[in-house]
């Protein structure tokens, strides 16, 4: 099992230590880790936020574990050069078109959502976004206009076999879930979305086992703090979903809780290669003091284990110590506690 191990920037390289230890705990049989330079240190030591050799380690691996990567140091580089192009470069050379961001609220965490503690308990979702299109990737550029104004543009765009890969994802994860999927547009109001919604009612043509429904985002929005515990698969695009799965993030507590997963279609002899990820950013102002709560990158080291390895026992002994360390009262900075990165790490080692 070949792992790539990208810690990156700010509180990256902290947290991808704690994972790695919970790896090595694990005592996997014929488990290679290789390491790269990603983000802004990627740009320091190369020159480049996705170094060839970054990049080669990653093509190679049977699945890349990222940490994270920004740097406000770096702010002022022309975009091919700023550290989020890494995961931006990664995600698209390594065909990677679907997010998995599941959100499920943790007992006895309940009081510590955004939301009244009886309306957060019923939190159990997968918001599936589509990683490839829509404006992060379309054409974009501040122009001049004939009149002197600066203008900027970025173009949404989605052809409709982007959106039937992600809605045959989506529709095949609510079928191992609750059987119910929510597809989020904006198509009162979008082109793009109206050919998304329309290629998603063909999909659901093959999925009669599965509830299937629409809404608009903005409805969406509200009612993931209205009433949370109604949806069970949400696919979306790329903006909206990135959106949305931040807020979803607070509804259980915190950001940094949640892990994620970004798969494509290629198979390695073990399953479905893919990138696995904290959804969190690199925290500089924490970064280095210790306080970075790692348990969103354990899980998404659990993720990992699931989908790319087919080691579901391992992936689900690593969720249950992380839900047991957390009823047990452990709680990081972010959660209103005192405990520590390390001591977050040893909690769930202790558990495992």
């Amino acid at each position: 099992m070949k792992i790539a191990c990208f810690a990156g920037d700010g509180i990256g390289p902290e947290i991808m230590a704690e994972a790695r230890r919970v790896l090595a705990a694990l005592d996997l049989p014929g488990v290679t880790v290789w390491e790269g330079d990603v983000g802004g240190i990627g740009w320091r030591r190369h020159g480049h936020p996705l170094p060839p050799e970054t990049l080669a380690i990653a093509q190679a691996a049977d699945a890349v574990l990222f940490g994270a990567v920004g740097d406000p140091a770096c702010d002022d580089l022309e975009r091919a050069l700023r550290p989020e192009q890494a995961i931006l470069g990664l995600r698209s050379a390594l065909g990677l078109f679907a997010n998995l961001r599941p959100a499920k609220m943790f007992a006895g965490l309940e009081s510590l959502s955004a939301l009244r503690p009886e309306v957060a308990g019923a939190i159990d979702l997968l918001i599936v976004r589509e990683l490839n299109g829509d404006v992060y990737f379309g054409e974009k550029a501040i122009r001049t206009l004939p009149d002197g104004r600066r203008e900027g543009y970025d173009i949404m765009s989605y052809a409709e076999d982007e959106v039937r890969r992600i809605a045959h994802v989506g529709f095949r994860a609510a079928q191992k879930r609750s059987g119910r999927l929510t597809s989020v547009d904006k198509a009162n109001v979008l082109e793009t979305s109206q050919l998304w919604r329309d290629v998603m009612v063909e999909v659901s043509a093959d999925y009669p086992d599965v509830a299937f429904s629409h809404m608009l985002v903005d409805n969406a929005a509200m009612q993931l703090v209205r009433n949370p515990g109604q949806f069970d698969v949400i696919v979306t695009g790329n903006l909206f979903g990135d959106i949305l799965s931040d807020q979803a993030s607070m509804c259980v507590g915190s950001i940094g809780l949640l892990a994620s997963a970004a798969l494509g279609e290629t198979q390695t002899q073990f399953g479905t290669k893919g990138l696995y990820e904290p959804i969190h950013g690199s925290a500089p102002d924490i970064a280095g003091t210790g306080k970075a709560n790692p348990l969103a990158m354990i899980l998404s080291l659990a993720m990992m284990l699931r989908h790319s390895f087919g080691r579901e026992d391992d992936a689900a002994r690593v969720e249950a110590a992380v839900a047991q360390a957390l009823a047990d009262g452990v709680r990081g900075a972010d959660l209103g506690g005192t405990d520590g990165t390390s001591a977050i790490g040893d909690a769930v080692l202790a558990r495992l």
